[in-house]
This record gives structure tokens, C-alpha cells and sequence, in this order.
């Protein structure tokens, strides 16, 4: 295990945090969102590699590096760009996603995988006709200064300021109709309760058209057959709530990003979890979400608010 990089100092951030890189404001706190990328902005790409590994570290992830950058960050071409929020009051990233272009990876020449690729197959109906349609997140992040258990005033709004980013990204390219990645759950969560949510999401949000499959699947730890009778023939909510119960009966609580994205739309599609032996050998669960189906709530505070915002400028 490396020790992790000195923080990058602020003069350099700000250089590269300009008007060429400003995508947004927040709804809440006031704070800004960019894109950079390794080739363009190498010093605030750097602080969010710095950052991520030790979010996830403090989490039981990580690569065990100084810094969380790899091959797909910094690659010549179909590389992932990285969306911030960043806290112009306090001078620090909050908080951020990597995303990638499904359509720049089909039109690359020298690179046609993905991060997702290394540990989930994709059919040729889903590579032909659904990925080049996509955004793919990764390495979604909030470092612990701006998490809940901080006690920092602003953690409140952290993940939303975040999704306010994914809402300008949907305005920036209309022809992306999914979000797409993976949602991570660490060694150290209890193995039960991971069980359950597991199979909560297998049961709400399923893998209807094989589009995708884990390479090598993770087995459950537990039999979960009571779990399971219990949510049958119950619509969302009231399951969502046995779902709670039961993770708070375990001491245990839903993942914050987890139970976000299951409560972004009610056609998501789930893939199979798979072990990231690169990455502190967390769980990675494949995801899928059709924009078009994010509840309208949520479409309006994070995708036509941007809108409104554009409006004004």
C-alpha cells in the first residue's frame, strides 16, 4: 500500500477550474461543476485521482497507488473525461464521476473497451445497438470532508450537487439516451445485508434481455428465501421499506449511491455482481438506466434546471 500524493495546491486547480471548463451551477450550496481530463487539465485530474483513492480507501477500496488514475483515465483517445463539483468558498473537489462517450469508444480505433468490460460481457445486441447510445459512469465519488459523518453543514447536498452534474451531461448530449456503469459495495458491509439488497435489485430491476453478464458471478452468502417471500407481490414501496427494515435490524443501512440510483427509475436493469480484484476486491453491480424513464421530479431538478440556468446566460 502506497502513501498517498500531497493534495495539489490550489493556484494550480484554479488555472485549470476556468470559464473553458465550467459547466454549471448547483441547485443547493452554491458550488460549481467542471469537466476536465488528464490530457487537458493533468493537475486537477491528478488532485481527483489523489482524492478518489483516498475516499475509497477510507471506504476498504482502492488500488493501493498513490493515486487513483489508470489506463482508461489517461489513454490517448476514447478516454474518460471527469466531472467535478467543486466548493469555490472552501477551494476543494467535493466530489465527482468519470464518464465516457459509448459512441467515442465504437468510433475509436485503437481502443474498444471499457472499464465495464473487464469484468462484465456484452452481447451483440447491447454493444450494436444500446452502448453507443450511452454515458458510462465510474469511480463516483465524495471525499470524506463533504461526507454525512463529517459533519460538514454542506454534506447534505454532496450527492445532489453530483447529479446535477449527470442532469447538465443528459442537456450536452441529447443523443445519449442510458447511463450506464457499475455501483460498488465494499468487503467490509455486512455480507447479509448485502444479500438482501442484492436481491432486492435482482427482483425489482432484472436482467431481462441478457444484454450483459458478469464474467464471473458473485454467489450469494446467505440463503435468502424469506427475504424474498416477503417482498413477492408487493409493489416498490412497501418492499423498499422490508428492505430497510431488515438492514436495520442487521445494523445496517443502504448504500446513499445505491439507493439513489434504485430510486431514479422504476425500469432500471441490474447485471449480475462481479468481485474488482483491481480495486481492494469491492462487488461491482452492473447497472443500466434509460433516461427517457427517470422520474419527472428528478428530471426536473437536475436536467431542466440546467436547462433554465442556459436560459438565463
Amino acid at each position: 500500500m502506497k502513501k498517498i500524493i500531497d493534495p495539489i495546491s490550489t493556484n494550480d486547480l484554479e488555472k485549470e477550474l476556468n470559464k473553458s471548463t465550467f459547466i454549471r451551477k448547483t441547485n443547493y450550496s452554491n458550488h460549481d461543476i467542471y469537466i476536465v481530463d488528464f490530457h487537458n487539465q493533468p493537475k486537477t485530474t491528478l488532485e481527483i485521482g489523489r482524492l478518489r483513492e483516498l475516499t475509497f480507501r477510507n471506504a476498504g477500496g482502492g488500488t493501493g497507488k498513490s493515486y487513483d488514475l489508470d489506463e482508461y483515465d489517461q489513454r490517448e483517445e476514447a478516454y474518460y473525461k471527469q466531472l467535478l463539483v467543486w466548493d469555490p468558498e472552501e477551494k476543494q473537489i467535493i466530489g465527482g464521476y468519470r464518464f465516457l462517450l459509448g459512441v467515442d469508444v465504437v468510433n475509436s480505433k485503437k481502443f474498444n473497451k471499457t472499464a465495464t468490460n473487464k469484468l462484465f460481457d456484452f452481447n451483440k445486441e447491447f454493444s450494436n445497438e444500446i452502448f453507443p447510445k450511452t454515458i458510462e459512469l465510474g469511480r463516483s465519488f465524495v471525499q470524506p470532508a463533504y461526507q454525512p459523518s463529517s459533519g460538514n453543514r454542506k454534506s447534505i447536498f454532496s450527492l445532489d450537487n453530483l447529479w446535477d452534474g449527470l442532469g447538465a451531461l443528459v442537456v450536452k448530449h441529447p443523443d445519449v439516451e442510458y447511463f450506464f456503469g457499475k455501483v460498488t459495495m465494499y468487503l467490509d458491509f455486512n455480507k447479509k445485508g448485502r444479500d438482501f439488497i442484492l436481491g432486492f435489485i435482482n427482483y425489482f430491476f432484472p436482467n431481462k434481455e441478457n444484454w450483459i453478464k458478469a464474467k464471473t458471478p458473485l454467489k450469494p452468502h446467505y440463503e435468502i428465501k424469506d427475504f424474498l417471500k416477503e417482498i413477492e407481490g408487493l409493489d416498490y414501496k412497501n418492499a423498499y421499506k422490508i428492505l430497510n427494515k431488515n438492514l436495520k435490524d442487521l445494523d445496517c443501512s443502504l448504500p446513499p449511491l445505491i439507493g439513489a440510483y434504485m430510486n431514479l427509475s422504476s425500469t432500471m436493469r441490474s447485471f449480475g455482481t462481479a468481485m474488482n480484484n483491481n480495486f481492494g476486491e469491492v462487488e461491482e453491480t452492473g447497472i443500466l438506466i434509460s433516461i427517457k424513464d427517470i422520474y419527472p421530479e428528478k428530471k426536473d431538478r437536475h436536467i431542466d434546471s440546467y436547462l433554465k440556468q442556459l436560459k438565463e446566460l
